[in-house]
């Protein structure tokens, strides 16, 4: 998920009243929703670095473990160091802390997991990519929900009004402005934004706030188990449509699309090929071909070898889905390596790479 969902999961927790657990409670919440993602720093030195390291090391079970212990550690100096500086005793507890990190921490590979992206729950012992295929990477209605109890619970000083202000106007336009989100969804996250103004204005859930936030985070499970159930009935019924067409999948994955939960982008892995099919329940004919299909490419010696590049690493460890092109060029061959999931034509997408092999099938 995105950072916001992370921010404001954490927050969210806080005003269950697990705050008043202890000092610096908040901010431990907080920060233990966004730690795993320090991996995001890759993202800035190498892409296929980022493809090989993004959602392993640090969203592994090693990390669950030690990703508390630090953020405790973290915490508990800074509160030493602001208590001697205001001339005051510390109050943060390591105990209460460490039980509240380890909560944040592992609320993000869980919500990580939702998506298609995946996530290495078993790192650094086992690489193995775990995928929910639940809810888009970014979505619309986990920030409404979380939303609603974070912007009740905040001061209301003009810095803050405005703050939340821009937060909403922003929000605002990224959904309504998105092109595939039904109008439907476009009315509902505009209603969901004026309900929120208007119990800000009345005041009447601010004695109610772990109630709220309780309610709140309770309607993001259930709206998830009913993403990740409709996932499930999604590819059934694509089995279904398949067998009807002599076509046996090997492979189902059904994508959530952003701000609609009416429809999942499909891609089919067969022996040969990936096809690529749209489901949308509010439809007559629900199942419908939206690309042409593409070939899995070639599995042999060629492309053994180009997959021990070290510039494709991380992509190697990373795709769910290859696509595989080999050209023979004049002096050996150029294999284009792809993942299916982030494209619907051959050789572009997130990761897409080129390797060149000389005729004795050397890296070069």
């Amino acid at each position: 998920m995105d950072p916001l969902a992370h921010t404001l999961v954490g927050a969210t927790l806080a005003e269950t009243r697990l705050k008043n657990w202890s000092a610096m409670a908040t901010p431990m919440l907080i920060l233990g929703a966004n730690a795993p993602d320090i991996d995001a720093i890759t993202m800035f030195m190498d892409r296929d670095l980022s493809l090989g390291f993004r959602r392993g090391l640090t969203h592994g079970i090693l990390a669950m473990v030690v990703l508390p212990v630090l953020l405790t550690g973290l915490l508990l100096l800074t509160d030493r160091m602001t208590a001697k500086l205001g001339n005051r005793t510390p109050t943060a507890r390591a105990g209460p802390l460490l039980a509240l990190g380890t909560i944040a921490v592992l609320s993000h590979p869980v919500l990580d997991w939702l998506n298609t992206y995946g996530v290495r729950f078993l790192m650094p012992f086992d690489g193995t990519w775990f995928y929910g295929d639940t809810l888009f990477i970014v979505d619309p209605w986990v920030w409404l929900l979380t939303l609603t109890t974070v912007a009740l619970s905040h001061s209301a000083s003009r810095l803050s009004v405005a703050a939340w202000v821009v937060l909403g106007v922003a929000l605002t336009s990224l959904v309504t402005g998105f092109e595939g989100a039904p109008a439907s969804a476009r009315l509902l996250w505009c209603v969901g934004v004026v309900g929120i103004v208007w119990l800000r204005v009345a005041g009447h859930w601010q004695q109610h706030l772990p109630q709220l936030a309780s309610l709140c985070l309770s309607a993001v499970i259930v709206y998830t188990t009913v993403m990740l159930a409709a996932s499930r009935l999604a590819e059934e019924q694509v089995v279904t449509w398949l067998a009807d067409r002599d076509d046996s999948p090997v492979t189902i994955m059904a994508s959530p699309t952003p701000a609609n939960p009416f429809r999942r982008d499909i891609v089919v892995a067969d022996a040969e090929h990936y096809h690529f099919l749209e489901i949308d329940w509010l439809q007559t004919n629900p199942i419908r071909i939206t690309s042409p299909s593409i070939a899995r490419g070639d599995s042999g010696r060629i492309t053994e070898a180009a997959l021990t590049a070290p510039h494709i690493w991380g992509l190697a460890t990373w795709t769910r889905f290859p696509v595989v092109v080999v050209t023979e060029t004049d002096d050996g061959y150029r294999v284009a390596i792809s993942d299916a999931r982030y494209t619907r034509r051959v050789g572009g997408g997130l990761g897409a790479s080129i390797v060149e092999l000389d005729r004795n099938l050397n890296v070069r």
